[in-house]
């Protein structure tokens, strides 16, 4: 974790997400490149009605990006020493701006604070962080509250022992890694999905994981078992894929890692297994 990618907007949870990346960085002697986002609605400037020329106010992009400025200027002061911190500014939305950064400078992982979210507000307007979960091309660490990076030594990681999962689980042993910490793997067995202990021990030697335990829960409701266990064992993280749906089928079937992300308030690593 060399490269470090954080998207602030100067909120609480970006300035979580910032100190997170920060004693990243320190840890692993890597940088943290901070981006912000000006998403400027379009103002019409004439033209016909069926083809109208949009412009932007250039007075109004200056304010922005100096004000963006002074804030990373003020935070970077206050939580940045010691490290490696450069910023920029994107026009675009949040979304766009840091798919296309992480992708064109090659970021091993993204840091976003996310605030949370439940119900209808959840299901109809999202986040910023789930849709950075959902599609980002590397992995992205979801930031509520920042803690001592060296406290990580217990990691969840539920499992579906479906295949095709080699490169998260690739990437999870990177992560493991950097933390030398314990993998607490999760099967829940739903009324729908029914395995036995030997399933899971085969996943983990297929996997040639080390350092782990295995763990079998029953619940009805795989977000809710996920939170549960994770309070059980009082975890310091927690790591899943995300499988990247789009359009209808994630308003119909939603995605179990971008709930349990709203939910939680240790740190979730999260890889989307969709197409980058």
């Amino acid at each position: 974790m060399k490269k470090i990618l954080v998207p602030s907007d100067f909120s609480r949870p970006a300035l979580e997400a910032f100190r997170f990346a920060i004693e990243l960085a320190k840890l692993g002697k890597g940088s943290v490149t901070v981006v912000h986002a000006i998403d400027l609605p379009p103002m019409i400037y004439g033209g016909a009605a069926d083809s109208p020329t949009y412009i932007y106010d250039p007075r109004l992009r200056a304010e922005l990006k100096e004000r963006a400025e002074r804030n990373f200027t003020r935070m970077n002061a206050r939580y940045g020493r010691g490290a490696k911190v450069r910023f920029m500014v994107r026009e675009g939305s949040v979304f766009t701006v840091v798919r296309s950064v992480a992708t064109a400078g090659r970021f091993d992982l993204v840091v976003a604070g996310t605030h949370g979210s439940a119900g209808l507000e959840e299901f109809l307007v999202g986040s910023n962080t789930e849709k950075i979960v959902r599609f980002s091309p590397v992995p992205v660490l979801a930031i509520r509250k920042a803690l001592p990076v060296r406290s990580i030594k217990n990691i969840v990681v539920p499992v579906s022992l479906e295949r095709g999962q080699e490169t998260f689980i690739k990437k999870l042993k990177v992560i493991q890694q950097f933390f030398r910490a314990r993998l607490h793997l999760l099967y829940l067995n739903t009324p729908l999905n029914f395995v036995h202990d030997h399933e899971l021990r085969d996943f983990a030697r297929h996997h040639r994981l080390s350092r782990y335990t295995l763990n079998i829960r029953h619940h009805r409701y795989e977000p809710d078992g996920i939170v549960d266990f994770v309070r059980e064992i009082k975890a310091q993280m927690l790591a899943m894929p995300t499988h990247a749906r789009k359009g209808l089928a994630h308003l119909l079937y939603g995605s179990v890692t971008e709930k349990v992300v709203n939910r939680m308030t240790c740190p979730v690593w999260t890889y989307s297994l969709g197409k980058k």
